[in-house]
């Protein structure tokens, strides 16, 4: 089977998981993340990003209640062998570095903590904690590091229960 499609079998099969500890599915949050960076003007490198950043979430076998149990899935990582192949690093490199983006924003805007949900707070403790001004530094300035915290903005905002979004098929015309 091709990749692709075992990429899209899967987000049908498993996205209705839902997603940590939040009141959407795995599928809900990565359409309204994909939707809102479209709606944005975003790249279609990193619409596919967005659809796709927590991907890793859904091909591990460490049980779904990681949050609850201190576990960190490394979910950023365990995508990549996965997209890698298909996807430039345009694609690759955000979703790879979005947990490191939540990790700089808390470190040098002080209120993006605040508005983190709760799941989100909780593992971000789990992710390794808020940035030290010195790795702040050095993460930004990293390839794609912009695109990352962007999508990470994103990703944060997509998590409205109910959201109207288009469907998965709607966004096969980004390559998926």
């Amino acid at each position: 089977m091709k990749v692709k499609t075992k990429i899209v079998e899967i987000l049908r099969s498993r996205g209705d998981r839902q997603y940590g500890g939040e009141a959407v599915s795995q599928l809900e949050h990565a359409l309204q993340c994909a939707t809102l960076a479209r709606d944005c003007g975003a790249s279609n490198e990193l619409v596919i990003a967005c659809l796709l950043h927590d991907f890793g979430h859904l091909v591990h076998s460490l049980g779904e209640d990681g949050l609850q149990t201190g576990l960190d899935d490394r979910h950023e990582y365990r995508v990549i062998p996965w997209l890698r192949p298909l996807y430039s690093e345009a694609v690759t490199e955000p979703i790879r570095l979005h947990v490191q983006a939540k990790r700089y924003l808390c470190a040098v805007e002080p209120s993006y903590f605040a508005s983190l949900s709760p799941a989100s707070q909780q593992s971000l403790i789990l992710q390794g904690g808020i940035y030290s001004p010195e790795e702040a530094a050095a993460f930004i300035s990293l390839p794609f590091a912009e695109d990352a915290v962007q999508l990470r903005r994103w990703d944060e905002q997509a998590k409205i229960p109910g959201q109207v979004t288009p469907s998965l098929e709607d966004f096969m015309t980004y390559a998926l």
